[in-house]
This record gives structure tokens, C-alpha cells and sequence, in this order.
């Protein structure tokens, strides 16, 4: 844990699962709440972090997310800060399952957009 370097005024972090317990031990979601998954959501809560009961969660350029199945939406808000929402977009119609891309991408940016705080790249 000693050898991470992770700063969020340069970085964007992004964790899932036990990954939000290793942000939470670094001290990078002191006052912030979080998402992680049901196992690990004692100890984040241990480590004094307030648990969400969602998927995604993110305050600036940290971001966690909860569950196996939550990495599609740290994907599109990593996609969306870096390269804009149409690209978030395009990069989740490509991996949607036949069938279900409207309702997947529809999903995903519900979850994400109200945490973009108009920090999008500009497409």
C-alpha cells in the first residue's frame, strides 16, 4: 500500500469492490462516500467511509463503483471525462449485448452523468 502513488488532483481513480477498501486505507475517501460490493462493504465501513446503497458514486476525479457488474459505468465515466459523453456512448454500444445496446447505454449514462459536474472532455 506504501508504494501507491495515487493523487486525484492529477489522476482519475477509479475502484471497484475491494478496490474501494484499498482507496478508503489510503486515506483518498476520507468524507466521501462510496460503492463497493456487499462483502466488502464492513470494512470500507471499518475504515470509516459512509457505504452507498448504489452502483456509482464519484466526487471529482475519484470515482467507486459496486458490484462485478457496476464496471460498465466506471468505464463510461472514465470514457466520458477523458474523451466526452458521445465517445462513453459509442464505447458502450460496442460492448452491449445484440438487443439490449439502447437499454444498456440509457443506463449507463443515468448513472453517470449526474457525477460528470461538467468536467467532460471536450468531443
Amino acid at each position: 500500500m506504501a508504494q501507491l502513488r495515487l493523487d486525484p488532483s492529477r489522476q482519475l481513480l477509479g475502484a471497484q469492490c475491494s478496490g474501494t477498501l484499498v482507496l478508503a486505507k489510503l486515506g483518498l475517501l476520507n468524507g466521501v462516500p462510496a460503492c463497493t460490493d456487499l462483502i466488502t462493504k464492513p470494512w470500507v465501513e471499518e475504515a470509516g467511509v459512509a457505504v452507498l446503497d448504489k452502483p456509482f458514486f464519484a466526487r471529482g476525479n475519484v470515482a467507486t463503483a459496486g458490484g462485478c457488474l457496476a464496471s460498465q459505468y466506471l468505464a463510461s465515466w472514465v470514457i466520458a471525462r477523458l474523451e466526452g459523453i458521445e465517445a462513453a456512448r459509442n464505447a458502450m454500444h460496442y460492448v452491449a449485448p445484440v438487443g439490449e445496446k439502447e437499454q444498456y447505454i440509457s443506463r449507463a449514462m443515468q448513472n453517470i452523468t449526474p457525477f460528470l459536474d461538467g468536467k467532460v472532455a471536450a468531443a
